[in-house]
């Protein structure tokens, strides 16, 4: 089973994939960790993302597929999490002729539905228990970069709400609940 999990920064979608990967077996694709991990790998594509990156530019879309694609034929696990990819209408039109052509099919994408004013008080609880602990809280942990962080994703990521639900993919569980809770309707979905 393939399926993508949309939302805000700070929503779940890391602490959800792990659940999937260790209860299903799934596999998380999150872009990041897939760039982090392709800078250091001395492949072909590893050397072509750490030119670009120590360039200081943006990794194109092409980039980023070539990344999944390696992925998609090299792990034939118990399916495929895009945790942060597709964020764009032309990275989703790319992952879906990606899938198609190796013979996938996209089966769900989950968005979770959370109050932005929850997800800025989060992320500043997080700081200050960081503080409290003795620890150096994340640079993004404050309101401000929260809120620039929500108006990006609000912008960029918006319109594959109407893509998806046209496509008939999308369904919507409550991201504020406990994870148990959000853990339970994620299953509900997929089951």
């Amino acid at each position: 089973m393939n399926i993508i999990l949309l939302g805000p920064p700070g929503a779940g979608k890391g602490t959800q994939a792990q659940f999937l990967v260790e209860e299903r077996g799934m596999v998380q694709l999150s872009t990041g960790d897939m760039l982090r991990a392709a800078r250091t790998s001395g492949t072909e594509m590893g050397k072509i993302v750490a030119d670009v990156m120590d360039r200081g530019n943006l990794v194109t879309d092409e980039i980023v597929i070539g990344l999944i694609r390696e992925k998609l034929e090299s792990d034939k696990a118990g399916g495929f999490i895009f945790d942060g990819f597709p964020r764009t209408l032309p990275q989703a039109d790319a992952l879906g002729d990606l899938l198609a052509e190796m013979g996938e099919t996209l089966h769900a994408v989950i968005a979770m539905k959370v109050d932005d004013d929850a997800m800025v008080a989060r992320v500043v609880n997080r700081a200050a228990e960081a503080k409290a602990a003795g620890n150096t809280p994340r640079a993004d942990d404050t309101a401000e970069a929260m809120q620039t962080r929500l108006k990006a994703y609000y912008k960029d990521t918006s319109t594959l709400i109407g893509y998806y639900h046209a496509k008939g993919t999308l369904s919507w569980v409550d991201g504020m609940g406990s994870m148990d809770e959000v853990k339970a309707a994620i299953a509900g979905v997929l089951d």
